[in-house]
């Protein structure tokens, strides 16, 4: 359906800086005049959600129409893939339907799969590795509040996850200095390319923003107690702010519990730009559906 090499997006290092810092610029266009583009006019973007959504969903079907298309939400359990139905056949049936497909699933092989046989655009929309789109959302924010990227810190503590992995691989290509902050057992893997530590306090000193997410991501439940116990000294609190720089900002993915990765004091203070976050998602991820469909 393109004439062009087929893009995707499934873990951020697709982008190149140029790319990234372009994309960036778009989408502060994008969020100064939200009905400024008609990229997607007369095109169908596939949504595929097999994890529950607030943000992500809100955010892609919103920016969808206010592009010009039209969103279409598939509920796994309402596709052929419940039954056994492979992402190559899924891929090569969706690919003769709709423009792009973004996947919200767990493992990141089936959003590979699919990327490996769509003649249209996958965008991986989050995974169990990876949430690239939530990391585009939280460059615009620092962007958006520093008028820069390079040379700034942004400290992550608490659970090494997904968020953190895209943190870091988009963080790298941007030029911002990425710490993760994580107990034995949390830590992301070194080739990730953050500064790894076990000392919250460490990782704030000098940050800019100070990044909190969940303990307890979908999927954990089982051995939820055991991760309150081993991630509770990485809250993100006043304290622990504090520590960073004089201008610091609070950031976090939601969805939030007060009282457990980060306070309520926080999570609703001045400090924060975390309800910024959440509605850069929009603006972030119009800008990427132009930049992976236009």
């Amino acid at each position: 359906m393109l004439s062009r090499l087929t893009r995707h997006f499934l873990t951020g290092a697709e982008l190149s800086a140029d790319d990234l810092h372009a994309l960036l610029d778009r989408a502060l266009e994008l969020k100064g005049a939200p009905d400024a583009s008609r990229a997607l006019e007369g095109r169908h973007v596939a949504l595929l959600f097999e994890k529950p959504s607030t943000r992500t969903r809100v955010s892609f079907e919103a920016g969808v129409v206010e592009l010009g298309g039209h969103p279409l939400i598939l509920r796994a359990d309402e596709l052929q893939l419940s039954r056994d139905e492979s992402p190559r056949d899924t891929a090569l049936v969706l690919s003769r339907h709709v423009h792009a497909v973004g996947v919200r699933t767990g493992d990141d092989a089936i959003v590979e799969e699919l990327a490996a046989h769509a003649s249209i655009p996958v965008f991986n929309m989050l995974t169990a590795g990876h949430h690239p789109c939530q990391a585009l959302a939280d460059l615009l924010t620092l962007r958006e509040t520093f008028g820069r990227l390079e040379g700034l810190r942004l400290a992550y503590v608490g659970d090494g996850n997904n968020v953190a992995r895209s943190l870091a691989v988009l963080g790298a290509i941007a030029g911002v200095d990425v710490v993760v902050a994580a107990p034995d057992g949390y830590q992301l893997e070194p080739e990730a390319g953050a500064t790894l530590t076990d000392d919250p306090v460490a990782a704030v000193q000098g940050a800019n923003a100070v990044y909190a997410d969940v303990w307890v991501s979908m999927g954990d439940e089982a051995t939820a107690e055991e991760r309150r116990a081993a991630l509770a000294p990485y809250r993100l609190d006043d304290a622990l702010l504090d520590r960073a720089a004089p201008d610091a900002i609070a950031l976090h993915c939601l969805p939030a519990h007060p009282g457990e990765e980060i306070t309520a004091e926080v999570l609703y203070g001045p400090r924060q730009r975390i309800w910024d976050q959440a509605e850069n998602r929009r603006h972030a991820q119009k800008a990427l559906l132009e930049w992976l469909v236009g």
